[in-house]
């Protein structure tokens, strides 16, 4: 690297780090760039959340914040020729049980945004689309939003892409585990040691880390001695499972053109939202449960965080029978008789960091200078995959507009996870198979 030139050293390859990457290499084309994750981009198995058959592309939030940013990103998933391949404006079809609907269409008329998006009413709704969710669960539902512009995207297939153009224009890609954070004599954050190491240095380290952010923060904190390095209560490890099942022919006719559906409810009902989107080319129809779990257990001596399964892969293909049932209630949910007799083969857990309010986590770490942090998903990441490496960029060069730069703060004040109906509600091992509890 030319003397002068800044170096960037971002951990994980998920939306997070795979949009951060591509943005600073525009930006700045002759700096030295690399991504460090545990797996190969286009490998056939990995652990970022965002590695997914399909993922929802919605700018449907009663958040004004998120609703313009998700309209941002969904404008660049429509026009550029590097995302459309991966979109499909299929449309969704949200049960509200709150004025969530009408918050939403308020958002876009606050935004200027024209958009076929409507509030209709249970029995409307249920003559949509050929009455594929007439036999849905709408118990305690007030109305149905329809906004036709959204959609779902190839997520998998997504973030290969951008990874191989990022790295055409310049990135590289390291595949390693990381140990932990180096940390100098000044408390300067000066790179990673991987789990064989090798020292891998930068001028700015940034963490996108997902699920295993708070376990790395931990490592770190131990090796070092900055206990200031913990994440903390700031961020969460939790997992949902998602499962599909293959459609005939026939079937595929019907459901091919559906939206994606969501069963939407309230902190108070104590359920987060669920869905089920449309099948992909190969027919695969899928569907997310309702409970998010953490899996809190000891890291270290003395310390009890959530992360996900010590197996390399997170055991992320080993589901219980409780969490399979999960699947089928959403199916139940969802299609009621339709799919009565469907079999649900494919079942997968999917991990991602939390925080109490939903937000993303993008700031400077405030243990350590030249560290920073660009995680948290929440589960609802992927949609803002164009984007979020632009605002990362703007964080890291001080440039976050006051709004975003205090939503996203490391140091903020947090509400109550009570009020978050998506915030993980159950541990992992009290969904485990009777035997795997022994």
């Amino acid at each position: 690297m030319a003397s002068g030139n800044p170096s960037y050293l971002i951990v994980g390859a998920g939306v997070f780090g795979v949009s951060t990457a591509y943005h600073l290499i525009q930006k700045y084309p002759n700096a030295s760039i690399t991504i460090v994750d545990r797996d190969a981009f286009d490998g056939d198995n990995r652990v970022a959340a965002s590695w997914d058959w399909n993922k929802v592309v919605r700018a449907d939030y009663d958040d004004l914040v998120y609703c313009r940013l998700a309209l941002e990103a969904q404008d660049i998933f429509k026009s550029d020729p590097l995302w459309q391949p991966y979109f499909h404006e299929t449309g969704v079809f949200w049960m509200c049980r709150s004025d969530y609907a009408q918050d939403v269409i308020n958002n876009y008329k606050k935004l200027g945004r024209k958009a076929d998006i409507s509030a209709v009413t249970v029995e409307e709704a249920k003559k949509l689309y050929g009455g594929l969710f007439e036999d849905a669960d709408y118990s305690g539902v007030k109305e149905v939003l329809i906004n036709k512009t959204s959609g779902w995207a190839a997520a998998g297939d997504s973030l290969r892409a951008i990874t191989r153009e990022a790295m055409k224009l310049g990135i590289k890609y390291v595949v390693a585990d990381v140990a932990t954070l180096e940390i100098d004599a000044s408390g300067r954050c000066t790179g990673i040691q991987t789990s064989k190491g090798e020292v891998i240095s930068a001028n700015h380290v940034i963490l996108s880390t997902g699920a295993y952010t708070s376990k790395l923060l931990e490592y770190s904190a131990a090796r070092t001695g900055n206990v200031d390095l913990r994440a903390g209560e700031r961020i969460v490890a939790g997992g949902i499972t998602t499962g599909m099942m293959t459609l005939d022919e026939k079937s595929y006719e019907r459901f091919k053109t559906m939206p994606v559906g969501f069963q939407g409810y309230t902190a108070e009902q104590g359920s987060p939202f669920i869905g089920s989107l449309p099948p992909t080319k190969d027919r695969e129809l899928k569907w997310w449960g309702r409970n998010i779990f953490k899996n809190t257990r000891q890291v270290l001596p003395g310390r009890y965080i959530s992360a996900p399964p010590d197996e390399r892969d997170y055991a992320q293909w080993k589901v219980s029978g409780a969490l399979k049932e999960d699947i089928d209630d959403s199916n139940r949910l969802f299609y009621g008789k339709k799919g009565a007799n469907w079999v649900l083969e494919k079942h997968r857990i999917c991990w991602d960091a939390f925080t109490t309010s939903g937000d993303f986590i993008i700031s400077p770490h405030a243990g350590a200078k030249g560290l920073y942090v660009a995680t948290c998903g929440s589960f609802h990441g992927y949609k803002f995959f164009p984007v979020l490496g632009k605002y990362v960029v703007q964080m890291l060069d001080g440039e976050l507009e006051a709004e975003l730069a205090e939503k996203w703060a490391w140091d903020r004040e947090r509400p109550d996870p009570a009020l978050n109906p998506e915030w993980p509600n159950a541990e992992m091992k009290d969904l485990a198979d009777p035997a795997a509890r022994l």
